[in-house]
């Protein structure tokens, strides 16, 4: 996979001094997002899909799509009244490489809001040092941790002298939960493959992963500061130690908002994003704790949960495990979401942009698949929405070890988009 540069702009907030808050207030007042987010509502009472098929047909044109690689295969298409049009080994657990990112993003818009932006953040302790704090902002470059160390060096518009050692702490994670577990270490050097932490320069890739993110950035907090005759001592801390009460917040400089980030996850397949996602959604970053919130928030939507299995928020771990049929019902849940166009807007558009923008050029589907490719050595999956005559169809499909599935996957949304078929 391909990832984008980081060139997305950051929104940076300097707080005046009359505006200092210390971490107690803060937390007091608890995360403003969350706060201003309407419920979304419950899953009763919305189309919930149904087990019956409804349209032989289809069906029949599936089957002789796939042929003899039937087996390999699990297809799911629904439409909007959640009827199930098609579907070929539907609840048939299968690893679904990026296809997983349409869980993370969903748990995470739901749970954060369509206004949520990811903070790095500096800290004044009493006892005069500083502490820098972050959410894993994907976008975070050198010109913000030159802020950051412009205002510890007191000369953000000051004209105060320079301490004789200014002590930086870098509140970060353990080392042993930079990648999931199950992420093959051959990945881990490339830049899909960088390692997850709260401060992490342009996602912690250059042109491949940066191994060691916290040893660098201290490297170059010091190289910043040094420049401006400081003497400086920075050093790690656990970022699960909790922030003193009476720190005072002195700097923060906020990420894109969601819609940003869903599109990277989803239309770009950047696995950084979605892995951040999921961990913020969750409110925690022990990765084993965020898999089981998110999966508890799943049930509660009513999806057909039976043999899903999360474990990353990417889908670069193996042993995820999706079916089509959940990948379909997950998409008929959030087109009834309130944040349902934001959903829609952060997937690949065919022939036109993301994944898919070179995919299906010229053909009746380009401009009307909306959607999530994945695609890991012997996994080929595509999940999205499919705008019809007959309003949306849900369609997912995932291949483990089929030939030519690419091929095969372009000729099930061509049925799929053929509503003669199913027409009542």
């Amino acid at each position: 996979m391909a990832y984008p540069k980081p060139v997305r702009l950051l929104a940076a907030l300097l707080l005046p001094a009359a505006t200092l808050l210390p971490a107690a207030v803060i937390a007091e007042q608890g995360p403003a997002p969350l706060a201003t987010m309407p419920a979304a509502p419950p899953p009763i009472g919305l189309p919930q899909l149904q087990s019956q098929l409804s349209c032989p047909a289809l069906q029949q044109r599936l089957l002789a799509t796939v042929g003899g690689q039937a087996s390999l295969w699990s297809i799911t298409i629904a439409d909007s009244q959640g009827r199930l049009l098609a579907d070929l080994n539907g609840s048939r657990p299968r690893i679904p490489a990026s296809n997983q990112k349409l869980v993370s993003t969903a748990y995470a818009l739901d749970r954060l809001g369509t206004d949520y932006r990811l903070s790095t953040q500096l800290w004044r302790l009493n006892d005069g040092s500083f502490r820098l704090t972050g959410e894993g902002d994907p976008d975070l470059a050198l010109p913000q941790l030159q802020r950051f160390a412009k205002l510890a060096l007191g000369s953000g518009g000051g004209s105060g002298q320079l301490p004789s050692l200014l002590k930086l702490q870098i509140a970060e994670e353990p080392r042993q939960a930079w990648w999931p577990q199950g992420w093959h270490p051959d990945d881990r050097y490339y830049a899909y493959g960088a390692p997850i932490t709260r401060l992490a320069l342009t996602s912690n890739a250059i042109h491949e992963a940066v191994m060691n993110p916290p040893s660098r950035l201290q490297n170059l907090l010091q190289k910043t500061m040094q420049q401006q005759g400081a003497k400086v001592q920075v050093s790690l801390i656990s970022a699960r130690a909790p922030l003193p009460g009476d720190a005072v917040l002195m700097h923060q400089e906020n990420s894109a908002p969601m819609h940003n980030l869903l599109s990277l996850a989803n239309t770009e397949s950047h696995n950084f994003t979605a892995e951040v996602l999921l961990r913020q959604g969750a409110g925690s970053w022990d990765l084993g704790q965020a898999i089981q919130r998110q999966t508890l928030w799943l049930t509660e939507q009513g999806l057909p949960m039976q043999g899903v299995r999360g474990a990353d928020g990417s889908g670069l771990d193996r042993a995820n495990r999706l079916t089509s049929r959940f990948l379909a019902a997950l998409l008929l849940r959030m087109d009834q979401h309130p944040y349902g166009r934001a959903y829609l807007a952060s997937m690949a558009v065919a022939g036109q942009r993301g994944t898919l923008r070179n995919l299906y050029v010229g053909s009746p589907l380009q401009g009307k698949f909306y959607g999530k490719t994945g695609t890991i050595t012997g996994v080929r999956a595509i999940s999205g929405v499919l705008v019809t005559t007959e309003g949306p169809r849900y369609v997912s499909a995932i291949s483990n070890g089929a030939s030519s599935p690419n091929n095969t996957i372009g000729l099930v949304l061509r049925e799929a988009q053929n509503t003669r078929l199913c027409a009542s």
